[in-house]
């Protein structure tokens, strides 16, 4: 790969901005609703939900973990982005909230517009050698390594955390929520290549 396929810094910088203010707005959708989602992001909304705390230091407590594993397998730009980018939505997903503010919202149209929303800045972050930290780093190690879909990965994953939340929730807002966890993952299913964007 030749150097001018390599984005410059700014363009790491207004791409990963992008897709984590994407994320955040998507969040907030989601949360203005109650419902929940999937990856580690639904783990701390869940998380958050019961226990009354911020989804912020939740969010970006979970990710730790995680770092060790893109470290070692994904390598040292790969990870500081990712938790750059992890901080990032850590805090304006505290925020965001205190200056957007739903008079009415629909269930369809808040679970589509989190799909839409993460999808495409998910998207902006994997484009960009950067992710949100959590499952999706395993969803890419898999896919880089067996050519198996990350969404699909995530998919997978997806499922036993709306199990567990059907537990815990009514059904309805699960329902809803995989509304929004379907739009999403079918959005980087069909739009997360590498060998089309050739750009890193």
């Amino acid at each position: 790969m030749t150097p001018t396929n390599r984005h410059s810094f700014l363009e790491d910088l207004q791409g990963m901005s992008l897709g984590v203010f994407f994320c955040a707005l998507g969040l907030s959708f989601l949360t203005a609703l109650g419902l929940v989602t999937g990856q580690t992001a639904g783990i701390a909304v869940i998380i958050s939900y019961l226990t009354g705390w911020s989804f912020g230091p939740v969010f970006f407590v979970i990710n730790i973990p995680f770092y060790v594993l893109a470290w070692y397998r994904l390598g040292s730009a790969f990870t500081v982005k990712s938790l750059i980018s992890v901080t990032a939505l850590s805090v304006l997903t505290e925020i965001l909230p205190q200056h957007l503010v739903f008079a009415e919202l629909s269930y369809p149209l808040g679970a589509v517009a989190f799909g839409a929303l993460v999808g495409l800045g998910l998207l902006a972050l994997f484009r960009h050698n950067g992710s949100l930290g959590g499952l999706g780093v395993v969803a890419l190690l898999v896919q880089d390594s067996t050519g198996f879909k990350a969404g699909y990965v995530q998919l997978g994953v997806d499922a036993v955390i709306f199990a567990i939340a059907l537990l815990l929730f009514p059904a309805t807002i699960v329902a809803w929520s995989l509304l929004g966890a379907v739009v999403l993952n079918l959005i980087i299913t069909f739009n997360h290549r590498r060998d089309r964007y050739i750009a890193t």
